[in-house]
């Protein structure tokens, strides 16, 4: 069921790129709020709704609506969601270093000389 959903997810994205390049550009843009659009332009009727607006808007909407539930899919895996919900293992002990012979005596120095 994720993997289709997934599926459906990059086919509605790359139908809403197409859609939205598609579509013919109205020069305004962020221009328009900076003061770079005239003021018909800005205060302007709306246009009529084209095929191309209405699938940007459809495929918009099944684009966030498949983020959404993909979103909560994904949070419901069986793995645990903390390292203290897992399994823990008993470590296993580690072997103490050897010890070195007691019987050892330090070896002989010369003596020192006198200046």
């Amino acid at each position: 069921m994720y993997t289709l959903l997934l599926a459906v997810l990059v086919l509605t994205a790359v139908l809403l790129v197409g859609a939205v390049l598609l579509q013919a550009g109205t020069g305004g843009g962020l221009a328009a709020m900076g003061g770079g659009a005239s003021t018909d332009t800005f205060l302007g009727g709306r246009q009529a709704a084209t095929i191309l607006t209405k699938s940007t808007w459809w495929l918009g909407g099944i684009f966030l609506g498949l983020s959404l539930i993909l979103a909560g899919l994904s949070t419901r895996s069986s793995a645990p969601r903390s390292v203290l919900e897992g399994e823990q293992t008993v470590p296993v002990p580690i072997a103490p270093p050897p010890q070195l012979p007691l019987d050892v005596e330090p070896a002989e120095q010369p003596p020192p000389q006198p200046n």
